[in-house]
Protein backbone atom coordinates (compact mmCIF):
# COMPACT_ATOMS: atom_id res chain seq x y z
CA UNK A 1 0.00 0.00 0.00
CA UNK A 2 1.43 3.36 -1.16
CA UNK A 3 1.77 6.61 1.27
CA UNK A 4 -0.81 8.44 -0.66
CA UNK A 5 -3.66 5.60 -0.15
CA UNK A 6 -2.72 5.76 3.36
CA UNK A 7 -3.32 9.34 3.68
CA UNK A 8 -6.31 9.07 2.53
CA UNK A 9 -7.51 6.36 4.59
CA UNK A 10 -6.82 8.91 7.67
CA UNK A 11 -8.40 11.74 5.64
CA UNK A 12 -11.74 9.12 5.74
CA UNK A 13 -11.48 8.14 9.73
CA UNK A 14 -10.90 11.90 9.98
CA UNK A 15 -13.76 13.45 7.99
CA UNK A 16 -16.41 10.77 7.24
CA UNK A 17 -17.41 10.34 10.87
CA UNK A 18 -15.89 6.91 10.97
CA UNK A 19 -14.37 5.45 13.84
CA UNK A 20 -12.15 2.41 12.31
CA UNK A 21 -10.85 1.34 9.16
CA UNK A 22 -9.25 -1.57 8.43
CA UNK A 23 -7.76 -2.73 5.21
CA UNK A 24 -6.05 -6.29 4.59
CA UNK A 25 -4.71 -6.82 0.83
CA UNK A 26 -2.30 -10.41 0.83
CA UNK A 27 -0.42 -10.27 4.02
CA UNK A 28 -0.48 -6.44 4.68
CA UNK A 29 -2.76 -4.93 6.85
CA UNK A 30 -3.60 -1.50 8.20
CA UNK A 31 -6.20 -0.34 10.93
CA UNK A 32 -6.79 3.04 11.71
CA UNK A 33 -8.45 3.61 14.88
CA UNK A 34 -9.89 7.21 15.48
CA UNK A 35 -10.23 8.47 19.39
CA UNK A 36 -11.42 11.79 20.65
CA UNK A 37 -7.97 13.77 19.95
CA UNK A 38 -5.88 11.68 17.60
CA UNK A 39 -5.85 8.55 14.84
CA UNK A 40 -3.99 5.39 15.08
CA UNK A 41 -2.45 3.80 12.74
CA UNK A 42 -1.25 -0.13 12.84
CA UNK A 43 -0.25 -2.12 10.22
CA UNK A 44 1.20 -5.73 10.48
CA UNK A 45 4.14 -4.73 8.13
CA UNK A 46 6.58 -1.64 8.15
CA UNK A 47 5.03 0.99 5.68
CA UNK A 48 6.75 4.27 6.42
CA UNK A 49 9.98 4.93 7.94
CA UNK A 50 8.53 8.30 9.31
CA UNK A 51 5.22 9.61 10.97
CA UNK A 52 2.67 10.79 8.42
CA UNK A 53 1.53 14.36 9.18
CA UNK A 54 -1.81 15.28 8.34
CA UNK A 55 -4.48 17.42 10.33
CA UNK A 56 -5.47 14.69 12.50
CA UNK A 57 -2.05 14.07 13.44
CA UNK A 58 -2.05 10.32 13.76
CA UNK A 59 0.39 8.67 15.58
CA UNK A 60 1.91 4.99 14.39
CA UNK A 61 1.82 2.35 16.36
CA UNK A 62 3.49 -1.48 15.94
CA UNK A 63 1.18 -4.26 16.00
CA UNK A 64 -1.04 -5.09 19.11
CA UNK A 65 -2.14 -8.57 19.74
CA UNK A 66 -5.95 -8.41 20.00
CA UNK A 67 -7.22 -9.74 23.48
CA UNK A 68 -10.32 -11.82 23.55
CA UNK A 69 -13.52 -10.75 23.68
CA UNK A 70 -14.44 -10.10 27.07
CA UNK A 71 -16.88 -8.01 28.61
CA UNK A 72 -15.74 -5.05 30.72
CA UNK A 73 -17.79 -4.41 33.90
CA UNK A 74 -18.03 -1.70 36.00
CA UNK A 75 -20.41 0.10 38.86
CA UNK A 76 -23.03 2.46 37.57
CA UNK A 77 -23.63 5.77 38.23
CA UNK A 78 -24.88 6.90 41.34
CA UNK A 79 -28.72 6.99 40.78
CA UNK A 80 -28.09 2.94 39.94
CA UNK A 81 -25.66 2.49 42.51
CA UNK A 82 -26.55 -0.83 43.58
CA UNK A 83 -26.46 -2.38 39.81
CA UNK A 84 -23.70 -3.03 37.65
CA UNK A 85 -23.27 -2.46 34.08
CA UNK A 86 -21.77 -4.57 31.63
CA UNK A 87 -20.17 -2.77 29.10
CA UNK A 88 -19.05 -3.31 24.93
CA UNK A 89 -15.96 -4.77 24.97
CA UNK A 90 -15.56 -3.58 21.18
CA UNK A 91 -17.14 -1.58 18.32
CA UNK A 92 -19.34 -3.04 15.98
CA UNK A 93 -23.25 -3.81 16.13
CA UNK A 94 -25.40 -5.20 18.84
CA UNK A 95 -27.38 -8.30 18.63
CA UNK A 96 -29.77 -9.86 21.26
CA UNK A 97 -29.70 -13.32 19.01
CA UNK A 98 -27.48 -15.20 16.91
CA UNK A 99 -30.19 -15.23 14.14
CA UNK A 100 -33.62 -12.95 13.76
CA UNK A 101 -35.72 -15.90 14.17
CA UNK A 102 -33.92 -16.81 17.51
CA UNK A 103 -34.95 -16.08 20.79
CA UNK A 104 -32.89 -13.78 22.39
CA UNK A 105 -30.00 -14.70 24.71
CA UNK A 106 -31.12 -12.65 27.79
CA UNK A 107 -34.62 -10.63 28.77
CA UNK A 108 -35.29 -8.11 31.10
CA UNK A 109 -35.78 -9.99 34.46
CA UNK A 110 -33.52 -13.40 33.76
CA UNK A 111 -30.75 -14.71 36.32
CA UNK A 112 -27.43 -15.02 34.74
CA UNK A 113 -24.54 -16.15 35.95
CA UNK A 114 -20.58 -15.96 35.15
CA UNK A 115 -19.99 -17.86 31.05
CA UNK A 116 -23.68 -16.84 30.03
CA UNK A 117 -23.85 -15.62 26.65
CA UNK A 118 -25.64 -11.96 26.67
CA UNK A 119 -25.43 -11.17 23.01
CA UNK A 120 -23.14 -11.06 20.15
CA UNK A 121 -21.38 -7.82 19.18
CA UNK A 122 -20.62 -8.26 14.96
CA UNK A 123 -17.25 -6.36 13.62
CA UNK A 124 -15.59 -6.64 10.49
CA UNK A 125 -17.83 -9.88 10.07
CA UNK A 126 -17.37 -11.92 13.10
CA UNK A 127 -19.45 -12.52 15.14
CA UNK A 128 -18.01 -12.37 19.22
CA UNK A 129 -20.65 -13.35 22.07
CA UNK A 130 -20.36 -11.49 24.92
CA UNK A 131 -20.51 -13.30 28.02
CA UNK A 132 -21.38 -12.31 31.53
CA UNK A 133 -18.29 -11.67 34.23
CA UNK A 134 -21.03 -11.58 37.20
CA UNK A 135 -24.33 -13.22 38.56
CA UNK A 136 -27.69 -11.68 38.53
CA UNK A 137 -30.83 -10.61 37.35
CA UNK A 138 -30.96 -8.47 33.80
CA UNK A 139 -32.06 -4.75 34.70
CA UNK A 140 -32.06 -3.48 31.51
CA UNK A 141 -31.40 -3.46 28.16
CA UNK A 142 -29.90 -0.35 26.90
CA UNK A 143 -29.11 -0.84 23.36
CA UNK A 144 -31.48 -1.94 20.60
CA UNK A 145 -31.54 -5.08 18.54
CA UNK A 146 -28.93 -4.60 15.43
CA UNK A 147 -27.76 -1.00 16.06
CA UNK A 148 -24.28 0.23 16.91
CA UNK A 149 -22.47 0.10 19.51
CA UNK A 150 -18.65 1.84 20.95
CA UNK A 151 -15.92 0.28 22.65
CA UNK A 152 -17.37 0.73 26.57
CA UNK A 153 -21.10 1.76 25.91
CA UNK A 154 -22.69 0.25 28.46
CA UNK A 155 -25.15 -2.51 27.18
CA UNK A 156 -27.22 -4.06 29.91
CA UNK A 157 -27.71 -3.06 33.69
CA UNK A 158 -27.72 -6.41 35.79
CA UNK A 159 -28.20 -6.21 40.21
CA UNK A 160 -26.03 -8.13 41.52
CA UNK A 161 -26.85 -11.47 43.53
Amino acid sequence: MELKEIKELIKLVSEAGVSEVEVERGDFKIAIKKTEEKVVVQSTTPVIQQPVITAAAPVITPPVATPAATPSVASASENTANLITIKSPMIGTFYKSSSPDKPAFVNVGDEIKPGKVLCIVEAMKLFNEIESEVSGKIVKVLVENASPVEYDQPLFLVEPN
